[in-house]
């Protein structure tokens, strides 16, 4: 166990340097925002865009989807009803907090702690779940919350496709997914320079968006009620891996897959759990506080789950 967490442990401390750079102030709030947008505006989508055109389609499985989905939307309607009917929070505050259930940190984390476990080539069943992560997520929780608005407002719900697909279509990661799919399928040839190019700025995505990461984690105070965080990150750490595994192994899911299904659904809530509450105004401080305090909490709780695989 503990050579497993040195084996992912680079990761995490790539994040520690962000935090400890902007705490010290080696390292201004403005340079974090300016790699946080090179990174997660124009690196982590050519990433995307080059690891879905070249991605071999067969490893689109249903299993694996519904092995990964599956523990994802358990994960959210845990902590959304629980959010909901046990602390009594507005629906609004609890389709957000059941966000940070749902949306677990799988490229930020999942990839490099898959690629520093299992070498480079373990990560194309990571990036088929990818393929689908932000669609899936945003339509569920956009959809949800539109629904929840227009319930406590009376408006109608006819504008909510065009609201729920303006959204996430304004998204980059979204955009280097569709367009990688659309070179996949079609066989579009690439000119050389053009992927050698993309290729340059995938190699800074996963470094760039770690450091800036950890920057801006560094704003995220531990606030608000600790036992709704804790509800959160139960759903996150535990439920999500948990059911992820139980249908992974009654589903005969292959080894590198499940492999890669359980690294990915062991992360912490990603930063886009708080940029959704953000996006409605709701639920901030628990979601932010949550992805603070679970992104330390993975490398311990991934570690265990990695060291339980076959």
């Amino acid at each position: 166990m503990l050579g497993l967490i040195y084996v992912i442990l680079p990761v995490f401390l790539v994040v520690g340097f962000g935090y400890l750079a902007v705490r010290r102030r080696l390292f201004p709030d403005s340079a974090v925002d300016g790699l946080m947008l090179f990174s997660q505006g124009f690196a982590i989508p050519a990433l995307l865009f080059r690891a879905i055109s070249d991605l071999d389609l067969s490893t689109l499985t249903a299993n694996l989807f519904l092995s990964y989905y599956g523990g994802a939307t358990v994960a959210f309607l845990f902590a959304m009803l629980g959010a909901r009917f046990l602390f009594r929070r507005p629906w609004e505050d609890s389709i957000a907090i059941g966000f940070g259930g749902l949306f677990a940190n799988g490229l930020l984390l999942g990839v490099p702690v898959t690629q520093q476990a299992f070498g480079p080539e373990a990560t194309l069943p990571n990036f088929a779940i990818i393929s689908v992560n932000s669609l899936y997520c945003y339509a569920l929780g956009i959809t949800l919350m539109e629904i929840a608005r227009a319930s406590s407002t009376g408006s109608s719900l006819a504008d909510l496709p065009g609201k729920v697909l303006g959204a996430m279509f304004r998204n980059n990661m979204i955009i280097g997914i569709v367009l990688g799919l659309a070179v996949n399928l079609t066989g579009l040839p690439m000119p050389a320079p053009l992927t050698e190019a993309l290729d340059l700025m995938a190699r800074a995505a996963l470094p760039a968006a770690l450091f800036g990461l950890g920057g801006v984690l560094y704003h995220y105070r531990p606030e608000g009620d600790l036992r709704i965080i804790a509800w959160l990150l139960i759903a996150s750490l535990f439920l999500h891996p948990a059911t992820t595994w139980l249908i992974g192994t009654t589903r005969h899911i292959p080894n590198d897959g499940f492999r890669s299904s359980m690294v990915m659904a062991a992360m912490a809530p990603g930063v886009n759990a708080y940029i959704f509450a953000n996006m409605y105004g709701v639920a901030r401080r628990v979601v932010a506080s949550a992805v603070l305090i679970g992104t330390v909490l993975s490398l311990f709780t991934s570690s265990v789950w990695i060291h339980l695989l076959p």
